[in-house]
């Protein structure tokens, strides 16, 4: 893969969509040194978006924003997610880096189409999982690595957030299957990630789903309980729902392994709730920055400044990749197996 070869250099970025999550790719590329926002892109007018704060073109689509002849580095992709695929491959196609904001796309065939572009144009593919940056995430992954938990007979994860009419907004994306995909994509997938990063693959998948309250919000199941089998050995558990009343409840991993027990917990898996392993004292653990804020509901940690800094450490060669495009994949590849379960026994009652 090219990287920028000079120290001095800045690394020029574009961000396609300005909702909540390209508003705040824009402000952390703008508050880094090393970088610096040369045009931003939505389908809305300007004035509709509050980016006032950025002084930098702006352009309707992307396609008017790569032909401007714009010395673009790096393309953040921030639109809906029935997009993303799309628009990555735009930006690779244009020669441009790209960082995709989670997922990146929503089938296992689609993603492989833009990883394989990305690898034809020798451009690096960054996948935003922030929660990896997360203390307990850096701490725990340490601790399964290192084997300090022993073998891993057990893990559940549980997911519990508030989303309703505040959130899905009619003439919105989100809800829509075609532009969303589901609360596993949309929601959860962040935490599917932190799953996978440190157990690795499933199989032996099943799973019960329902809609409890979403009838007319969105076009997919708001709850589900699954179960499957690691790979690596273990057996596991995922229940989410965004049925929550009025507040996020939880997003939290408990694991059972042969040397103790561990839960972190949370409304974000940002807290260590329990941790008790043979001959191991917790170490003092940082506290984890708060969550998004969006005024109604809250998202995941606010890491992007994380993401941002590991893109330009990537190109000026100093680091590699935190999240790669073949682990984005993955989290894609095992959302669609756990929905093609979904899709045998759940309909969803208009």
């Amino acid at each position: 893969m090219v990287k920028i070869k000079s120290e001095n250099k800045k690394i020029k970025f574009a961000v396609v969509g300005c909702g909540h999550i390209g508003k705040r790719h824009a402000e952390m590329i703008v508050r880094n040194p090393e970088a610096e926002l040369i045009a931003l892109c939505d389908i809305k007018p300007k004035a509709e978006l509050g980016i006032e704060a950025f002084d930098v073109p702006f352009f309707r689509t992307i396609e008017e924003m790569l032909a401007a002849g714009l010395d673009i580095d790096v393309v953040n992709v921030c639109t809906p997610n029935g997009l993303h695929v799309d628009h990555t491959f735009k930006s690779l196609n244009a020669f441009k880096h790209v960082v995709c904001e989670k997922p990146m796309g929503l089938t296992k065939s689609s993603v492989e189409q833009v990883i394989y572009k990305s690898l034809q144009v020798s451009k690096h593919l960054f996948l935003v999982m922030q929660n990896r940056y997360s203390p307990p995430s850096v701490w725990i992954k340490d601790v399964i690595e290192k084997k300090i938990l022993g073998d891993i007979y057990l893990v559940q994860l549980n997911c519990y957030w508030n989303r309703d009419e505040r959130y899905y907004k009619k003439g919105n994306w989100k809800g829509d299957q075609a532009l969303d995909g589901g609360t596993l994509f949309t929601q959860f997938s962040h935490f599917i990630d932190i799953m996978y990063w440190l157990f690795g693959d499933i199989d032996n998948i099943q799973g019960v789903f329902a809609d409890n309250n979403h009838q007319d919000l969105t076009d997919f199941e708001d709850s589900g309980f699954v179960n499957f089998k690691f790979i690596n050995g273990g057996i596991g558990c995922l229940n989410y729902s965004t049925s929550v009343w009025n507040q996020n409840l939880e997003s939290s991993i408990t694991m059972v392994g042969s040397n103790g027990t561990i839960k972190i917990g949370g409304q974000y898996m940002n807290e260590i709730d329990y941790c008790h392993i043979k001959d191991y004292t917790l170490p003092e653990i940082a506290a984890a920055n708060p969550a998004n804020d969006y005024g109604a509901y809250k998202g995941s940690a606010a890491n992007h400044h994380f993401i941002i800094e590991n893109v330009i450490e990537t190109l000026k060669g100093r680091t590699s990749i935190t999240t790669n495009a073949l682990e984005g994949l993955k989290v894609v590849e095992i959302i669609e197996r756990i929905y093609a379960v979904r899709d045998i026994n759940f309909k969803k009652q208009k």
